[in-house]
Formats: C-alpha cells, structure tokens, sequence
C-alpha cells in the first residue's frame, strides 16, 4: 500500500517527519510505542471523522473539539509508556493498518518493495559518485544509472551528484556524461525525452581540496534536492585507494542522511595484501557498519556469475553430480586480448590484486559452496566464506606467473616493473568432505592470443566403459564437460559422446549448445548496471564481505610474500600469445588436460 499523508488535516498528528509509507500493508513510523500509538489513534479518529462527514447527518457529526479532546487525554495516558521503545535495527517502527485504498505501483517500486515513496516531488532516493570527471564515472557509473532510470529501475525523480575537484557547473557535467547515455537496442521510446530528464536531475558540485569542508556542501546540496522529505544515500567512492580512507571518513562524518540508509560503494583493489587490507577495513568498520558497505568488483555482475547458482541448485540433473564423486578437475579461465590496465595502477597491483583476489576467488566460492538456506545475500555469504577457509594456501609450486614482452611500437601501456605479473596460473585445492583432491585450475592473463571468459568442469571416465576400445589413444577426448561460456559468445555447452551416422560403430564428442544470442532476443545489461540495482534493493551477495576479504587474502599471502622478496620471477612470453609455457605443465602435473582450441 502506498499513501502519501501530506494531504491529511491538521486534526491527524502523523506527518513526513515520524512515517514512511511503503508499498506493502505496512505503515512504518519513526519513534517509539507510545508515539505510535499516538498516530494510530489519531488515524481511527480522523478516519471515523470522515467516515460520519461522509455518511451521517449533520447532528451526528464528531466535532472537531471533541476529537482534539480525546487526543489530549490519549497523550496524557500513554506519556509514561514512552520508555518502551521497540525498534528494528535502524530505529524504525511498524504497525499494520486495516485496508486503504492502494495507488497505483511504478515499476520501480514492484522491483523494490521496501523502497520508501514521498510525495510526488520529492526524491526516495539520492546517489551522490565522487569522483564524477574520472574515465570509471563517464564510461561506466553514469550510462548504468541512465540505463537503470530508462527502464524504471530508479524513481523518476532521483537526484544524482556528481562530485569532484575540478571547476565545472551542472551543465558542463551534464555535457560530460551525454554522449556516454545510450537506449536499450530493444526498446527505444522516448529516447531523447528520457535522456533529458536523466540529466535535468544530475548535479554537479566541486567539493575542493577540503573534503569536510566538501562533504558538508555535498550533505547540503542532497538536503536540498531531497526537499526535507526521507531519503536514502547511496555514495559511489570512485576515487583512487590512497584518498579512499580520507573520503570515506569525511563522508561517515558529514553527508549521511538520517532520515534513511546509506549505502557506500567502493572499488576494488581491497588493500595490497593481508596486512593493508586488514588496516583498510578496521577503517571503514569504525565509521560503517558492514551492511553498509558494497564493495564493487564489476566482473562479479556478469550474467554468467549471476547464472552460477541457479545452474546448480534449479536443475536435478546437476547438483547430485557436484562433488569428488563424479567431477575430475574445474577450471576458470579470464584472458584479455590486450593489456587495458593503465601503468600507474596496474603496476602497484598487478593481476593477482585486481583480478584473481576478487574475481576469480568469488567465482570459484560460488561454484563450491554447500547450498545456502535462502537466496539472502548473508546466507550466501556465509558459505562463500565457509569454501574461501577450506583452501589450501598456495604453495609457489603449484603457480606460473607471467609478464608480456612488449614494445612502444605495440601502441599498449609497457610501464611495467620486472616484478609485476600480467599472467597467473595456478592450481587450488578445497580441504572438504565435497571437494578432497579435485584440482581447481585458474588462468587469468592480459595480452593473450584471443578474449576468452569460461568455466570449465570435466567430468570422471566411465569406470570400466565398454566403448573404451572406440575412442583411440587419446581416451581425454572422451571426457563428458560442461562449459560456462561468458567471453566470446555467452553459452551453456555440455559435451557429450555419441554413435556417428551410418554403418559402423564410430563415436565421437559432440557439444550441445545454449547460446544466448539465438534463444534470448534481448541486450544483456552491463554489469555495472547490474550491480548498482542490486546495492539499491539492499542486496549483497556479489560483494565481498570483510570476512570474505581475510579469507582470500589468506590464501595469495605466501605467493604475494614471495614475490615481494624476488624469490619468484614471472616467465615473459609473447604478447599476442598462448602464455608462459609453464603453465602448460602445471596443467599436465595435475592431470588436465589443456584447453587452448
């Protein structure tokens, strides 16, 4: 039910200040019992006013003294029960209010049920990207929260800041940030009148050199757009890792509303080893509390990770299969073409820090995790962490590191160290009942012959297979696999044996196929947008938890250590190519076979 009470009379006491109205049954107030039961009194006698202007003769009407009178004697009654205080952990309370008439829902609003609705002008909802004039904020956070606001996602009235240090007015921003906004292909309506409301709602403000003298301007201006009325934060830290700490603390101190959540967004890396991030996240603890705090890796918002669990816990024919049991070895593969990375960042974390310690630890949890009691972002979370402390700590034998040779004539970024490693390979093992001495194979490397994302679990031999004669040599290639394909070309493919047509009996390995871009006539959301909808509903399953975070790092901390000391030198290899070859033979040492076709 959403109802809105700034068109109720004087005579009934509750107004924007103690409640929110939800689209649910619920009414929820701010304050303790004996305020609510103020207001809900003061409801029924208004309510039962109305009711008898509407229905009564003039005689039988309640008069509005009287109603003044009983509301002065309810006050006086329940002033000593003011000390019962009960509310939920964000000082709100709820009450249930028989039926009143509902108004129509947006569309926003189905997808976010909790989400609080004020008057038809008034923001629910800002979102303030510090760090607004960076390449991030104009190429991605901006057109995502664009492509949320075109298909309802976002009320359309939010207010969006942009904030930086540079000199620039809402106009020069918005300038910024238009040529960036593009429509879904497959749905295009009012294109050009959407835009311009988007950005009739994005403003600008130049925070200075003076972050809380910025951060109180910024609370300011958000007060402003928010008109008075309740409203929630989200504030995007797209700032670099050595300002973080600065920002985030000013921000604590100075621009979170009170009036509703804030919700804080941060960047990976997550530190540079176990040490800074346990320093880093001590931090952020002591200002935020943690389900405040989102910490962003937009390779988690891929469909394909999204799909992980829905593969294994919705299909019978997987999840009986998933274990020692039947599964041989699992690989996760992430190639890029070229080296994207700039060299002033990528050469103070490397592909370890950006890459495997999120991404690739993230997709490996939620592949081997038991299943969680509900789809709750804690309960997910808390077997993400379960997986992430049964890993073995590497040992540097079981990894291949790697740097691409490259020139100025490769027209890529070469300011790289001796050190700084664009290719990892390595082979992690679970300590549990579930997964005992099944091989997890990782491969991640920038500057490789071709773009390639996937996951690819290969299955045991058949013990004692009949047809073992038929397959040649080479009885691997009779190896059933399931393949998880993001990058090139977004597929689910099971590999499969079967008879050759015609006389004989010749078998042959043949894949079935989903590709998405056959079945499912629709553009795939970028990630970003992805997850910015998931920080807006409140949730947090696809983004590190400080325990999470500990746990991850627990496992590099010996390669990491090792590297620091120059005691492992990464193996260079061609850019443009397959990689160290090394890697090759790690693979081979653990019985895997390799996937380079």
């Amino acid at each position: 039910m959403s109802v809105s009470f700034s068109n109720f009379p004087a005579p009934f006491p509750a107004t924007g200040k103690n409640i929110h109205s939800v689209t649910s049954d619920h009414f929820v107030l701010y304050g303790g019992s004996a305020t609510i039961c103020q207001r809900f009194c003061g409801l029924k006698l208004w309510l039962l006013d109305r009711l008898k202007l509407k229905h009564c003769s003039k005689k039988h009407r309640l008069s509005e003294s009287k109603i003044i009178k009983n509301q002065d004697k309810l006050d006086s009654h329940l002033e000593t029960s003011s000390s019962n205080d009960g509310r939920d952990s964000e000082g709100v309370s709820t009450f249930s209010v028989p039926n009143v008439t509902k108004r129509p829902t947006s569309k926003f609003q189905a997808h976010s049920p909790n989400f609080p609705v004020q008057s038809d002008q008034a923001p629910s909802l800002c979102i303030a990207v510090i760090g607004a004039t960076g390449e991030l904020a104009r190429r991605k956070i901006f057109p995502a929260l664009f492509a949320l606001y075109y298909s309802g996602f976002l009320p359309e009235n939010v207010g969006i800041v942009g904030y930086s240090r540079k000199n620039l007015t809402d106009e020069d921003l918005r300038s910024i940030i238009a040529s960036t906004l593009t429509c879904r292909i497959d749905h295009r309506e009012n294109c050009g009148d959407k835009i311009d409301a988007f950005l009739s709602r994005t403003y600008y403000l130049n925070g200075g050199y003076d972050n809380r003298e910025g951060m109180l301007k910024l609370s300011a201006l958000m007060e402003h757009i928010e008109g008075g009325f309740e409203a929630n934060r989200i504030f995007y830290l797209s700032v670099p890792q050595e300002a973080l700490l600065d920002v985030a603390s000013t921000l604590a101190i100075c621009a979170q509303t009170q009036k509703g959540w804030n919700r804080i967004i941060i960047e990976k890396p997550f530190g540079f080893d176990a040490l800074s991030s346990h320093w880093l996240t001590k931090a952020l603890l002591s200002k935020f509390q943690e389900k405040q705090l989102y910490r962003i890796d937009h390779l988690l918002g891929r469909n394909l990770i999204e799909n992980l669990t829905v593969l294994r816990f919705s299909n019978l024919i997987f999840e009986p299969l998933w274990s020692r049991t039947y599964i041989r070895s699992i690989q996760v593969i992430l190639s890029e073409e070229m080296g994207v990375q700039s060299g002033r960042y990528f050469d103070g974390y490397g592909i370890i820090r950006d890459i495997v310690h999120s991404h690739i630890l993230q997709t490996i949890a939620l592949l081997a995790m038991e299943p969680p009691i509900s789809l709750n972002g804690e309960d997910i979370r808390n077997e993400k962490v379960k997986v992430l402390r049964s890993i073995r700590r590497l040992e540097p034998s079981n990894v291949i590191l790697g740097q691409y040779k490259a020139t100025s004539d490769d027209k890529i970024d070469v300011k790289l160290n001796s050190l700084t490693p664009t290719y990892f390979a390595a082979v992690l093992y679970i300590d549990n009942a579930r997964w005992d001495g099944v091989p997890f194979l990782i491969k991640a490397g920038m500057g490789l012959i071709k773009h390639r994302v996937e996951i690819r679990i290969q299955f045991r031999h058949v013990p004692g297979n009949i047809y073992h004669d038929r397959f040649g040599h080479n009885i691997n290639l009779a190896t059933n696999e399931l393949i998880l394909r993001d990058v090139p070309d977004e597929a689910i493919l099971v590999r499969v044996n079967n008879k050759v047509p015609g006389l004989g009996l010749q078998l042959d390995a043949s894949e079935l196929n989903l590709l998405y871009k056959d079945k499912y006539n629709a553009e795939v959301p970028d990630s970003y947008e992805h997850l910015l909808l998931d920080v807006i509903d409140g949730d947090n399953h696809l983004f590190m938890r400080s325990d999470e975070l500990t746990a991850a790092w627990n496992i590099l901390n010996p390669v990491l250590q090792e590297i620091d000391k120059s005691n492992i030198a990464p193996e260079l290899y061609e850019l443009g190519g397959r990689g160290p070859v090394g890697a090759y033979y790690l693979w081979v040492k653990h019985g895997v076979q390799g996937t380079e076709d």
